[in-house]
């Protein structure tokens, strides 16, 4: 057993990294009002980011692919240290947009080598929940990371939280050269070969549903904190509380999600699902006035929302078995397009239209993740029966 407590170590430095990139929604009204632009503009630093680690992990991973993986961990640690620094030490938004790059393309690096790490220190039949056990790590971020950012940065400053993240992360890049055994690295997947699966109809349109479900989520979710203390009128204790629950509901849906895929399936779970997300964001708007309401509707939010994550990987997965890493490498880069759409365009809501409007766009979003999704699953079962039919004539 002496391989498990190396990979909980890396999935705690997942969740440093992970904290690195969601706590921004969670402070975000303090961050704009301290370098003085609107919150529609602090809202960009969440587009700048995931736009950087959509683009530049694939290509950062390809240049680095043979380097060995013990050393690269503890250089990307190295460099998310720096973006933290810059951070804290740099006054003025473009500094803090390049801070934001610079942690993108370090956590992005560090998080896929770590995942191949893991693979590699597991035994092959614990591989599937030695990697479980680091994408853990990176969600607890939103569970934990995001709310305990919100009470640090109401009484002290949001630059102490960036602050302590890199501090820890020098503790990290300790814990990994002292810790982790080396392993040699492999060869890169070419992008052309990554990007050739997009191709096929039926896996473009199933990477379109993850595209869809979380621009729809990353409309309002950007905006929550401005949107609970200026729409709900909730105290700065509220809003923490309703994060963590929020963060709680996420756990509990991913959980709930992976059960009802086995249960029920794939079509049930991810189109049901996406349904009440939807319908979750309506209420939102619709009661988001009344704080007694709000933490009810911030946990359906959040439980409906996850639910499909598990399930959506299992979809993709089963879409190209012969190509299940690349097709979630691809996943990921996806989510992180679609996270930089949400946000900007959440932005130019809240600039053009008004906070409230946020969640009635982010529901139209994920309704027609919910049709994608239904267009999607129709597209594999006639591939399904196409493969049988020939497999038939084949057979006659």
């Amino acid at each position: 057993m002496s391989y498990a407590w190396k990979i909980y170590m890396l999935a705690a430095v997942s969740f440093l990294v992970g904290t690195s990139e969601f706590i921004i929604a969670g402070i975000l009204d303090k961050v704009a009002a301290d370098i003085g632009v609107p919150v529609s503009a602090a809202g960009q630093l969440i587009t700048v980011f995931s736009l950087a680690y959509a683009f530049g992990t694939p290509v950062l991973m390809a240049i680095t692919s043979r380097m060995e993986r013990r050393k690269l961990l503890v250089y990307s640690l190295g460099v998310f240290v720096i973006g933290n620094a810059i951070a804290v030490l740099l006054p003025g938004f473009a500094f803090l947009v390049a801070s934001r790059i610079i942690l993108a393309l370090s956590t992005g690096v560090f998080v896929v080598t770590a995942l191949t790490v893991a693979s590699k220190l597991a035994p092959s039949e614990k591989q599937g929940s030695a990697i479980a056990t680091l994408v853990m790590g990176f969600s607890t971020a939103l569970i934990v990371g995001v709310p305990i950012g919100r009470v640090v940065a109401s009484f002290y400053d949001w630059k102490m939280v960036f602050g302590g993240i890199g501090v820890l992360g020098l503790f990290a890049m300790l814990a990994v050269s002292l810790t982790i055994p080396k392993s040699e690295g492999e060869e890169p997947v070419p992008i052309g070969k990554q990007l050739a699966l997009l191709k096929e109809p039926r896996i473009a349109v199933a990477l379109l549903i993850t595209f869809f479900w979380i621009a729809g989520y990353a409309i309002a979710y950007t905006y929550i904190s401005p949107f609970l203390l200026t729409v709900t009128g909730m105290s700065e204790q509220g809003v923490s509380i309703g994060l963590f629950a929020f963060g709680i509901a996420s756990l509990l849906g991913s959980k709930f999600g992976g059960y009802s895929t086995d249960k029920w399936g794939v079509p049930r779970t991810l189109i049901g699902g996406m349904l009440v997300h939807a319908v979750a964001l309506v209420l939102i708007s619709v009661a988001g006035q009344s704080p007694a309401f709000m933490i009810p509707l911030l946990v359906l939010w959040s439980f409906s929302a996850w639910s499909s994550g598990p399930t959506q990987q299992y979809n993709l997965i089963q879409q190209a078995p012969e190509a299940s890493g690349i097709m979630l490498s691809l996943n990921s880069s996806v989510l992180q397009l679609a996270m930089a759409a949400g946000a900007g365009i959440g932005g130019v809501v809240v600039e053009q239209a008004s906070l409230t409007s946020i969640s009635w766009i982010g529901a139209a979003g994920v309704t027609v993740a919910a049709a994608t999704a239904a267009a999607s699953l129709g597209l594999s079962r006639s591939e399904a029966r196409r493969k049988a039919e020939k497999r038939k004539l084949q057979g006659v």
